[in-house]
């Protein structure tokens, strides 16, 4: 059961950020910056409340692993990151720290609301 669980959840998240990647542009990657960022934002709410027990282990499975899993990517940000690079090591490295902290602080305040403070 939780292998679908986990798997329902990628198929929906891996849907929306295709829905989402229409919004690369050519010199910017904005659609993989939004779901990295949002992505980051629900993972800290699903974490917060798993943590604080106001969301069972099998919702987390479909929301965290599965939904976030798929609507995520890692590997996009990773071959965006280096073809920025070949053309543009400024906007590369802009992207990559726009990623890391708005990702982080997403994550911040999506565990703030998680937990309700």
């Amino acid at each position: 059961m939780n292998i679908l669980l986990v798997a329902a959840g990628g198929a929906v998240g891996a849907v929306f950020r295709y829905l989402l990647s229409g919004l690369n542009g050519s010199f910017f990657p904005f659609g993989t910056l939004l779901v990295n960022i949002a992505g980051s934002f629900i993972l800290g709410i699903v974490t917060a409340r798993v943590i604080s027990k106001r969301m069972k282990k099998e919702t987390s499975l479909f929301y965290g692993t599965g939904f976030c899993g798929g609507f995520t990517t890692m590997s996009t940000f990773s071959k965006e990151a280096v073809e920025l690079w070949q053309t543009d090591t400024l906007l590369s490295a802009l992207y990559v720290t726009i990623t890391l902290i708005t990702g982080i602080i997403a994550s911040s305040i999506g565990l703030r609301m998680g937990r309700g403070t």
